[in-house]
């Protein structure tokens, strides 16, 4: 059994990366991510390499030299099979956020009912889900394989770490492709929870104050996307725990600024 690290993408070697790929490949579909062919994976081998998974293979079954390498433009450099149809996507990620190293798109079964039905993940319910992620939104639905496809994602790269494509599935991305996998992970969880309060009829959401200390706390842990970057809003609980109400930017940075001012106080 092989023993991985975990770091950043152009930390590893291209035998390690192949690696990866196919562990986490073995990952999503013993976790039923991505039932038959379905799903992608990639990692940014160096600023004009991409590194990704071929199409039309069963992502659970793949070897290390089924893998193929494109440029940044979309092109094949190696590899014995095409690249995936979905591949522009992974592209567009990569240009828009250069901290990104791995994007990991698969069809996990709740978070991709939130999908189809066109509600995002934007409820304070997990602590560890707004620390996290914060919001997942969902784009509006694009024929896959298309530049409609990362036409309709583009909005929401800049402000998320994982995006819920309407009526497809989920796709997620990190500095690496363990933490990439991570989140895909993470927002099958926070939709099954959702899911389950949904069910009971009951939903006990985060204050704005807890919301922006753990936001703050994400800021000095530099998780996640830039703090500048446009981010859907979070669905949260007001004082008294009585109404629901959405928290604007503008509101939310300044109770972060509130948290951390209180933090270094201490």
């Amino acid at each position: 059994m092989h023993s991985y690290s975990i770091s950043p993408g152009t930390h590893k070697s291209e035998s390690e990366h192949r690696r990866d790929i196919c562990l986490a490949g073995q990952w999503l579909r013993e976790r039923a991510f991505v039932p038959s062919t379905d799903g992608n994976i990639s990692v940014r081998l160096d600023t004009h390499r991409i590194l990704t998974t071929p199409t039309c293979v069963n992502k659970g079954l793949m070897e290390p030299d089924d893998l193929i390498i494109t440029g940044l433009d979309g092109q094949k450099l190696s590899g014995e099979r095409g690249p995936s149809s979905e591949l522009g996507m992974h592209l567009l990620i990569y240009r828009c956020r250069p901290d990104i190293h791995a994007v990991c798109h698969a069809h996990p079964p709740v978070a991709s009912g939130f999908a189809a039905a066109g509600v995002s993940l934007n409820k304070a319910l997990l602590c560890e889900a707004v620390f996290s992620l914060g919001t997942i939104p969902v784009a509006p639905y694009a024929m896959p394989g298309t530049p409609a496809l990362s036409a309709a994602l583009e909005p929401f790269v800049h402000g998320h770490d994982a995006i819920l494509m309407g009526n497809h599935g989920v796709v997620t991305y990190g500095p690496d492709l363990f933490t990439a996998f991570g989140r895909m992970e993470s927002v099958e969880h926070i939709a099954r929870v959702t899911l389950v309060t949904e069910l009971l009829g009951k939903q006990n959401l985060l204050s704005g104050g807890d919301v922006a200390q753990l936001l703050a706390l994400r800021a000095r842990a530099g998780v996640g996307p830039p703090a500048t970057a446009h981010a859907e809003p979070l669905v949260i609980s007001d004082a008294n725990e009585t109404e629901r109400i959405t928290l604007t930017r503008q509101e939310l940075d300044a109770l972060i600024d509130d948290a951390l001012r209180n933090h270094r106080s201490r």
